[in-house]
């Protein structure tokens, strides 16, 4: 989605978010094609900018829709027939692949938002997650690799327990070791992702599962694949209820250097919007507002519009924040 001015469209554009009065009665859906006489017709009544869809082509998400459609497939074709497990060599190195072909992915803030999301989606978005945190971390090309196969057979163990995966009972603390005990004998698959598989539950402090293992037992790559899982985990309510994306935030923050590595942390919450855009956002003034986008290097303070004063009144006439030059309003909190 991009902010445009009307005199900039040339016609024939997508609009990203609806247009509406100031008492918000819809005057364009969000999708309606931009035709040039509703382009005038927009201009005749004091609308000067709009925002509108971003061509796919040059739309930059972690992984593109079809991409990924493509390896859930594979991803579940593999889970469900043991021989066919080295498949998801390939479908890492897809993944891989994907992400350095496009050149803004390692720099841009992502706009990663809550979902329901079953074992093959997790594992592919924990995937695209972890490989992007390794590469800001300028991590060695074999450990991505690794990572990003760790990532897809991470939760493989689940296939030999009887868990609901929105459930949550001791038996979830067992499928680590079932998993690193279904594929210990493969040659195909490397020590990392063998650990991967069953390490990335393990938290630094010694409080995770199955072993309890601390700081400096726990390789690098499982512990970017902890953060990156216990982050999903939350936003997709895996075992547990379904938290907003500023929530898994604070989360991290709050276990930095105690649970998880401060480091990688940082590198992840370096890619993350706090406020996805279309969030629904309270100021310190009391106003609220809509996350419209996101702004480079301050995750915290997107580019937010105003539908609501302190007073619970709604505007009369479009205000957009840009709270990276407006330094004296923040988001106070997330609403529901």
């Amino acid at each position: 989605m991009k902010r445009m001015k009307l005199s900039e469209l040339t016609g024939n554009e997508i609009l990203a978010q609806s247009l509406m009065t100031w008492d918000y009665q819809i005057i364009l859906p969000e999708g309606a094609v931009l035709k040039k006489e509703y382009i005038d017709k927009i201009e005749e009544m004091g609308i000067l900018e709009v925002y509108v869809k971003e061509d796919e082509a040059n739309e930059i998400v972690i992984l593109k829709n079809d991409i990924e459609k493509t390896i859930r497939s594979k991803v579940k074709s593999t889970y469900q027939n043991n021989k066919e497990l080295q498949g998801l060599t390939q479908a890492a190195d897809e993944i891989i692949t994907n992400i350095l072909d496009e050149k803004e992915v390692v720099e841009k803030v992502f706009d990663i938002k809550e979902r329901s999301a079953d074992i093959y989606e997790h594992s592919i978005s924990l995937s695209s997650l972890a490989i992007l945190t390794a590469l800001r971390m300028n991590v060695d090309k074999q450990v991505i690799h690794d990572i990003g196969v760790g990532c897809l057979l991470h939760d493989i163990g689940l296939r030999y327990t009887t868990l609901d995966y929105e459930g949550k009972s001791m038996e979830d603390k067992k499928h680590p070791v079932y998993g690193y005990t279904s594929v210990k004998d493969e040659e195909w698959i490397s020590d990392e992702v063998k650990k991967i598989i069953l390490y990335h539950h393990e938290r630094l402090d010694g409080s995770g599962f199955p072993l309890r293992l601390k700081e400096a037992e726990i390789p690098l790559s499982c512990q970017i694949v902890a953060v990156c899982d216990a982050f999903d985990e939350m936003i997709c309510g895996i075992a547990q209820r379904r938290s907003r994306v500023y929530e898994a935030v604070e989360y991290l923050k709050s276990f930095k250097n105690v649970k998880y590595n401060g480091k990688i942390v940082d590198a992840f919450l370096s890619f993350t919007a706090v406020y996805p855009a279309g969030s629904h956002v309270l100021t310190n003034d009391g106003e609220e507002a809509i996350v419209v986008s996101q702004n480079k290097d301050f995750q915290d303070r997107p580019i937010i519009r105003i539908i609501r004063d302190k007073d619970g009144r709604k505007l009369q006439e479009e205000r957009i924040v840009d709270l990276v030059k407006v330094l004296n309003v923040y988001i106070e909190k997330g609403l529901e």
